[in-house]
C-alpha cells in the first residue's frame, strides 16, 4: 500500500511519521523544520520533538547592563555570554540607558510601560493611571480650570443659602390654607 489513503483512494490522506502515532491523517501537516508529515497531534515543534524547530525563529539576549537586546540568531556556534562580552566592548553598552521611565507625580514610583501610561489632554504629560485625572497631579490648565469651577460653585452655594435664609421660617412642603380637590381655576402655566 502508498504512503496513505484506502484501498479505493490511495493517494487520499497520508500517514503521521510520528515514531509512536501513524495515524492516517486526510489533512496532514508538513513540519517546515524536518520537512516530515504529521496529525493535528503532534504538528507543532515540540510535540514532534522536531530537531530544526529553531531554523526561523529570531533569538535575542537582553544585557543586564543597559537593558539592549542583542540579536544572536545569525551568530550559530557563538556562546550568550561572548556575544554579551563583545557588546560591553564594543561601547554601545550604555548603563544610563536602562532607566526606565517612571511617573513624574510626586512619591509615585510606578513605571511607566505601554499598557499603563496616560497622556493628560490639558497639560500633556505621560502619567500613571492613578493619576490620569488632571485633579491627581498637577495639571497647571486643568488646576486652574477646577479652581474656577469650585469658585462658581461657591457663588452658587452662596445665593441657594441667602435664599433658604430669606425664607426665614416658612415651610416650604406646607401652605397655610387647605387646598382643595379640585385644580385651580386659573393656570399657573399660559399655553401659546
Amino acid at each position: 500500500m502508498a504512503s496513505g489513503g484506502t484501498e479505493a483512494f490511495p493517494d487520499l490522506g497520508k500517514h503521521c511519521q510520528h515514531h509512536d502515532c501513524n495515524q492516517l491523517d486526510f489533512l496532514p501537516f508538513t513540519c517546515d523544520g524536518c520537512r516530515q508529515v504529521f496529525c493535528l497531534e503532534h504538528r507543532s515543534y515540540k510535540s514532534h520533538a522536531c530537531p530544526k524547530s529553531d531554523h526561523d525563529s529570531r533569538k535575542v539576549v537582553v544585557c543586564e547592563t543597559c537593558s539592549m537586546s542583542i540579536e544572536t540568531t545569525g551568530h550559530v556556534g557563538q556562546d550568550e555570554e561572548a556575544i554579551l562580552e563583545r557588546h560591553l566592548k564594543s561601547g554601545n553598552c550604555d548603563p544610563t540607558k536602562k532607566k526606565k521611565p517612571i511617573c513624574p507625580v510626586r512619591r509615585c514610583k510606578e513605571v511607566l510601560t505601554f499598557s499603563n501610561t496616560s497622556t493628560c489632554k490639558t497639560c500633556h504629560v505621560k502619567v500613571c493611571l492613578k493619576h490620569r485625572f488632571p485633579a491627581d497631579h498637577a495639571c497647571s490648565r486643568g488646576a486652574s480650570a477646577s479652581s474656577s469651577s469650585s469658585v462658581a460653585n461657591g457663588r452658587w452655594n452662596n445665593r441657594f443659602l441667602a435664599a433658604l435664609a430669606s425664607r426665614s421660617g416658612q415651610e416650604c412642603a406646607k401652605t397655610a390654607k387647605p387646598r382643595s380637590a379640585s385644580p385651580p381655576s386659573t393656570p399657573s402655566v399660559e399655553a401659546y
